[in-house]
């Protein structure tokens, strides 16, 4: 059984604004997520890993938030590495991966040395496509689509 699960979301109101965590959110389908900054197009959501967040953190001495990252997404128990072109079942929603989020200068505003260390194994994360338009929560199932364990 799978305990993979979404530990976090975050909406960045404006680009280079704050990110807002919430409990839950509104996906839409071919836009991404309700009141977020970046609409449409291919990187509509992106996904970041909690082990790998707190990995890089005890690596490089560093204490940041997760939100530092930018990411819409916290997710654990899942993999992103080499994920392009699945599908990320969150709860009832889908999520297309389209590629690698590459870091970029602001993690190294955020501390020196974040943006290199998120280079190797798609530290960095994800972004993707919604699929579908529906309510996600923190707490919600997380898995590959067409991966044989399910929540029960």
């Amino acid at each position: 059984m799978s305990t993979s699960s979404l530990q976090a979301i975050w909406i960045k109101t404006a680009r280079r604004g704050p990110m807002i965590a919430v409990d839950a959110a509104e996906l839409v389908a071919g836009r991404g997520i309700a009141g977020n900054a970046d609409q449409g197009g291919q990187r509509q959501v992106t996904i970041i890993e909690e082990e790998v967040w707190t990995d890089l953190m005890q690596r490089l001495g560093a204490a940041l938030p997760p939100s530092a990252r930018r990411a819409n997404l916290m997710i654990r128990g899942l993999r992103l590495e080499e994920t392009r072109g699945r599908i990320l079942q969150i709860g009832a929603c889908r999520i297309e991966i389209h590629g690698e989020t590459d870091p970029c200068h602001r993690m190294d505003e955020a501390f020196p040395g974040l943006k290199e260390a998120m280079i190797p194994h798609w530290a960095g994360g994800v972004f993707g496509k919604a699929l579908d338009s529906g309510r996600i929560a923190v707490g919600d199932a997380v898995r590959w689509e067409g991966d044989p364990y399910r929540e029960s």
